[in-house]
């Protein structure tokens, strides 16, 4: 499994623009970006499966695109169960148990955050069309994430429960960089402006992700250039 997601990882930080190279630290490579100053870099598209990807319900009514680009991004948690099963497999059963919690449980029209990073290093689309709206960079899908701010950013939600102490694995922090610099990059979003949960509300999510906020504007940063 780690085997699959190093040759995965390695396959998608690669340079985006000008005269770039891949940056290795501690093993774990990283998205290079241009060393040019006459150019400058953009993130690498990440691998996202779509909902259909992973079997995701048809919306229970209309999904709401907004013709602008947001101006942030929402670092969220599920408080969904720490499993050691970080296969393709489990991002795909967490986003349908993520989707039937939103739709039965919430009464949304389906999920809503807008992207999910699983522990084994998955990317899924959340909501429907925010994968097709991202990819364009000139709109967003309204999701249902964060009171009030759901006109304005974009949410992405980790796999897990970070409350208690309990800290991301390494595949899915490195990708969890990667999907905020990708966005970052497609909706000129700048690296400050990625926020938690509770920067907006009385919640604990996104636990221990909060406090890695300053480290995650960093690497996002350093990752768009």
């Amino acid at each position: 499994m780690e085997r699959e997601f190093s040759l995965r990882r390695r396959m998608l930080f690669t340079a985006a623009a000008g005269v770039g190279a891949a940056a290795a630290l501690s093993g774990t490579a990283r998205a290079a970006h241009s060393a040019s100053s006459a150019s400058s870099a953009s993130a690498v598209e990440p691998d996202i499966d779509g909902t259909g990807a992973w079997g995701a319900r048809a919306p229970g009514g209309t999904i709401s695109v907004l013709n602008y680009r947001p101006s942030m991004i929402i670092v969220h948690h599920t408080v969904s169960e720490n499993t050691g099963d970080f296969s393709r497999a489990q991002a795909h059963a967490h986003s349908q148990w993520v989707q039937d919690l939103h739709m039965d449980g919430n009464g949304w029209v389906d999920t809503g955050y807008n992207f999910l990073v699983s522990r084994g290093g998955w990317i899924t689309e959340g909501r429907h069309r925010s994968l097709e709206t991202l990819s364009g960079g000139t709109s967003f899908v309204f999701g249902a994430h964060t009171s009030g701010q759901n006109d304005v950013g974009i949410g992405i939600a980790n796999e897990g429960a970070y409350h208690d102490g309990a800290t991301p694995p390494a595949a899915q922090w490195e990708v969890l960089v990667q999907l905020c610099a990708y966005v970052a990059s497609q909706y000129a979003i700048p690296a400050t402006e990625i926020y938690g949960h509770m920067d907006f509300g009385s919640t604990l999510c996104p636990g221990i992700f909060h406090e890695m906020l300053p480290r995650l504007r960093d690497e996002v940063g350093d990752a768009i250039g």
